[in-house]
């Protein structure tokens, strides 16, 4: 079956300016243009827009969404088990939230109980399950699964004192690491004060602390391209130097 531009937008839902635009950017081309000049789409046109729209959904960007259905490896099949996946996890994770506030309804209004603990166990859960699609298989290959695990546990059983602790260390670590980046020493007192409250902030993920591991971490924030932007996000270079004063921290 063949679709103009507004019989397409009426059955997907979106706009024809929105359709017209995908068509601009060569995202998605019309299947031919007819003699009136309309855009018309074909059946391959309407799966390539499903797709689209299932990574839409899944917050990734139109440049990143050209580039995985433009691939000649693209694999639709594949695609639509990956969306799946993903899909299951969003709704995982809704569920936690919903019912999160199912509870926290029933406390205020006196039929249950509900720990402090228990307030922010989703929104902890979230940023686990956004960690682990973000950095998780480098991470447990480099660590093992056993060890990552304890430490997503040790986090979601955080306390908010420990959690507060954690902010703080976090922003008292960036400051310290810029102001000993502008001296351009990584042996410097305050570029080796970085790196021992760096120690600090690993230890409220880690069950036991070494200088190997220690090191081993700092050198993943420049191997890894996703790590080294994180820090030279402020300050190009960074990452390198954290590295350069922890190598320098744990052969102490």
């Amino acid at each position: 079956m063949e679709y103009t531009v507004q019989k397409l937008g009426l059955l997907a839902g979106v706009s024809t300016r929105t359709l017209r635009y995908y068509d601009e950017i060569g995202l998605l081309k019309p299947a031919r243009i007819n003699s009136s000049g309309y855009r018309i789409y074909g059946q391959a046109e309407v799966d390539r827009l499903q797709q689209i729209l299932f990574y839409r959904e899944l917050g990734v960007s139109l440049e990143e969404i050209k580039e995985i259905v433009s691939s000649p490896t693209f694999d639709a099949v594949q695609a639509l088990r990956e969306h799946r996946a993903k899909l299951l996890d969003k709704r995982a994770q809704l569920d936690r939230l919903i019912a999160n506030v199912d509870l926290t309804l029933a406390q205020r209004e006196g039929t249950k109980t509900m720990t402090d603990k228990q307030k922010f166990e989703g929104f902890k859960q979230q940023l686990i399950d956004d960690n682990e699609k973000q950095y998780g298989q480098e991470i447990r290959a480099k660590y093992g699964d056993e060890q990552v695990d304890r430490s997503n546990r040790k986090f979601k059983e955080m306390t908010e004192e420990e959690y507060n602790r954690l902010e703080q260390l976090n922003a008292e670590l960036h400051k310290t690491l810029e102001e000993a980046f502008a001296t351009g020493d990584p042996g410097s007192e305050l570029a080796q004060k970085a790196a021992d409250l760096h120690r600090q902030w690993l230890t409220f993920y880690w069950d036991s602390y070494s200088k190997e591991a220690h090191a081993g971490v700092a050198q993943m924030y420049v191997d890894d391209p996703r790590f080294t932007a994180y820090y030279d996000k402020t300050q190009p270079g960074l990452a390198a130097f954290l590295r350069d004063a922890v190598v320098i921290y744990t052969q102490a």
